[in-house]
């Protein structure tokens, strides 16, 4: 019987098989008669049963048996357990996931490249591993793949991958799939050209583009993007190619609802970028063009950073800022972004946010979600808080230091009161001690 040249896999699988001893007592031919109709009733399963089956196994059981016979084999052949697949590459012996083997990616390419529809590639933080990756990409040119994700699981390591390499095997995929719908392709070299090659040949499928913290991308390019892909529904990238002209193409008559734009603020040195500002006509035709979209925005700017942004109406719904953020921006907030909906505030300093919290509260009224953590609010002003947002906010997360005792409540008195405007049981987060 041929077996499956997984030469790799089998040699994992290649155990001495246990041998039951028939009882005492028990004729052994009639033993061996049981034991030979159960494994036949095995192999002659219908194929859609063992496919059934296969669907619920990790891809190393599903090798293991298709060295069982024949039949089995010829199922972990069908197309169906193919259109699925994650490429793992690592170089380290300390990654915490294991590589894809080399025997088993050449299989995929010889024989289920065709039937890739859902691909990515999960990479560690050396630059081989992300090589191997755009080396994988550059044969695929049979493919009619749908979804491709690239991640780096430490440090961006397709960014030091030679930029004509990681374009061209780009390309490849570009070129060939003619059905890309949903692409994740953060924190790599991918540049204006190759986007319109991506354009050219997916413009009617593409729904979904993820490219944050691409620096050769530029503002032409996505707009580029924008323009010929009418049915573009999600949109994550950074702050600086954010432009007018690229909200007033996703607002245009011809374009879908826009249901997702999530926007990256970075900068890596104090005063490093100056940034520039987004006209409110702007996202005003995008709010009426796409009333139900989604906006959010990460900042992650040091605090002389932000002197643009939030000084007229901005129609913000999820704002997470990662370093401090001042009280007076966390103002203009309160003031200038009535859509918002989850705010989270990693750090802010040592001024307690009493009157922000409240004008927030008070402007934002669909406001259902709140973190804080590493800056300060009186109990007083927190349980005011909660009392103006009542049962809306269904996420309240807050680090038990945030709150400052005052003359009215101290941090173990408020849990009650919270718990009583919110209508649920609330504790305040504690940091674990190991």
């Amino acid at each position: 019987m041929k077996r499956n040249n997984f030469s790799a896999v089998n040699k994992v699988v290649q155990t001495p098989p246990v041998v039951k001893q028939p009882k005492r007592g028990l004729c052994p031919s009639l033993t061996q008669t049981h034991v030979l109709s159960v494994l036949l009733d095995w192999g002659t399963l219908p194929h859609h049963v063992i496919l059934q089956i296969f669907q619920y196994l990790p891809l190393i059981d599903r090798a293991r048996a298709s060295s069982v016979c024949r039949r089995w084999n010829e199922v972990f052949h069908i197309p169906d357990l193919w259109r699925k697949f994650e490429f793992e590459l690592n170089q380290s012996a300390t990654s915490y996931f294991k590589s894809t083997h080399p025997d088993l990616i050449q299989q995929i390419i010889k024989r289920h490249a065709a039937h890739l529809q859902y691909v990515s590639f999960k990479v560690d933080s050396s630059t081989e591993s992300a090589e191997a990756a755009c080396d994988i990409l550059s044969q695929l040119v049979n493919c009619s793949i749908q979804t491709l994700g690239l991640i780096s699981t430490a440090k961006p390591s397709f960014m030091n991958v030679p930029k004509s390499h990681f374009v061209s095997a780009l390309t490849v995929v570009f070129v060939n799939s003619k059905s890309l719908s949903s692409i994740k392709i953060e924190d790599t070299p991918v540049d204006d050209p190759s986007l319109k090659i991506l354009v050219a040949n997916n413009s009617d499928t593409l729904r979904l583009l993820k490219m944050s913290s691409c620096p050769h991308v530029s503002s032409d390019g996505i707009l580029c993007v924008a323009d010929h892909c009418q049915g573009l529904k999600e949109l994550a990238l950074n702050y600086y190619i954010l432009s007018d002209e690229l909200l007033l193409a996703l607002s245009s008559e011809t374009h879908v609802n826009l249901e997702h734009l999530r926007i990256d603020v970075v900068s890596e040195n104090p005063g490093q970028v100056k940034f520039h500002s987004i006209k409110k006509h702007s996202w005003d035709a995008l709010i009426k063009h796409s009333p139900g979209v989604n906006i959010v925005m990460y900042f992650f700017l040091y605090e002389e950073e932000f002197e643009m942004f939030f000084r007229e109406e901005t129609p913000v719904t999820h704002l997470y800022f990662g370093r401090s953020v001042s009280r007076t921006i966390l103002g203009r907030i309160g003031l200038h972004c009535p859509r918002l909906i989850e705010l989270v505030v990693c750090a802010n300093g040592l001024q307690p946010l009493d009157s922000e919290l409240i004008c927030i509260a008070k402007h934002c009224k669909n406001l259902t979600a709140l973190g804080l953590s590493e800056c300060e609010v009186s109990c007083s002003a927190f349980i005011e808080f909660v009392r103006l947002c009542g049962r809306r906010l269904t996420q309240l997360s807050i680090m038990e230091e945030v709150l400052v005792p005052d003359d009215n409540y101290t941090p173990d008195e408020v849990h009650a009161e919270v718990s009583k405007h919110l209508g649920r049981v609330w504790f305040p987060d504690v940091m674990p001690i190991w």
